[in-house]
């Protein structure tokens, strides 16, 4: 799917960022040379912790680019990737991006990653218990809030806002509402590089499934088709771009038709 911008209010987080002290004047000299904890002690006291947050990872394109926006708020620390994957056939969920490509992701963005391995077919209680345990680790690790890389579905933004709700942490949805005409340019501009790993036929024509996001594909989208496949058009899988350390070096595989969806396999390419 995909993601948004503002993340809102900020909360309290782990890592430190120091305030500007205020001047001291020679009363406040006088009480610290008084004071039985070093002068180091009392000046931590201006440090306000950052908030940590776990990132739904999708492997696609839009979690990538909210990686990067969050990244560049110095409020904020991101800790872990979250992704859930079909234990059936070792992938991503609906993109269908194999575990091993999923791994070199989290490894080229120097992030742990927490999967959470789902039965296919998977009941949608099944799967809000496995999500449940997640968030119990989430809070018990210290984490304050979960990003999702969501754009404009506002029933999968209440969803996920819901299931939050009794968990103490904060839903953050930093790409929401960028219209995505600009978005998609602006990830490609940014450095973004993924391919097309699944399509539904019923929007675009299964041939798109292997191919690059990139303008010339933005300029192939018929006009009813949002332009970073929001509506289920497409889904893709991030291989560089400037949330990761390094490019994957990846290579399309077979094409398939399954499930009414057309996908391109990847793998990556023997070192």
């Amino acid at each position: 799917m995909s993601s948004r911008q503002r993340l809102g209010p900020k909360g309290p987080a782990v890592a430190s960022k120091i305030l500007p002290l205020p001047q001291p004047n020679a009363e406040s000299i006088q009480t610290a040379s008084c004071s039985p904890f070093p002068l180091t002690q009392a000046v931590t006291s201006y440090y306000y912790p950052m908030k940590r947050i776990l990132l739904s990872w999708s492997s696609g394109k839009d979690s990538a680019w909210a990686l990067h926006v969050l990244r560049q708020d110095p409020n904020v620390e991101i800790v872990a990737l979250l992704t859930s994957v079909n234990s059936a056939f070792d992938r991503v969920a609906m993109h269908g991006t194999r575990r091993p490509i999923l791994e070199a992701q989290a490894a080229a963005a120097n992030l742990p990653l927490w999967i959470i391995p789902l039965p296919w077919p998977c009941p949608n209680e099944i799967y809000e218990h496995h999500m449940t345990e997640a968030c119990a680790r989430a809070v018990a690790e210290d984490i304050q809030a979960v990003a999702f890389g969501d754009l404009f579905l506002a029933d999968i933004r209440n969803y996920r806002e819901r299931q939050l709700a009794s968990t103490g942490l904060e839903p953050l949805f930093p790409l929401w509402d960028i219209p995505t005409d600009a978005l998609a340019r602006d990830m490609i501009a940014g450095g973004i590089r993924a391919k097309l790993t699944c399509v539904d036929p019923r929007q675009l024509a299964p041939e798109f499934a292997g191919r690059d996001f990139d303008a010339s594909l933005l300029a192939d989208l018929p006009s009813s088709a949002d332009p970073c496949g929001e509506n289920g058009e497409y889904h893709t899988c991030v291989y560089a771009g400037p949330m990761f350390s390094s490019a994957l070096d990846i290579e399309v595989g077979q094409k398939v038709m399954r499930d009414g969806f057309s996908y391109a396999d990847f793998t990556l390419k023997a070192s």
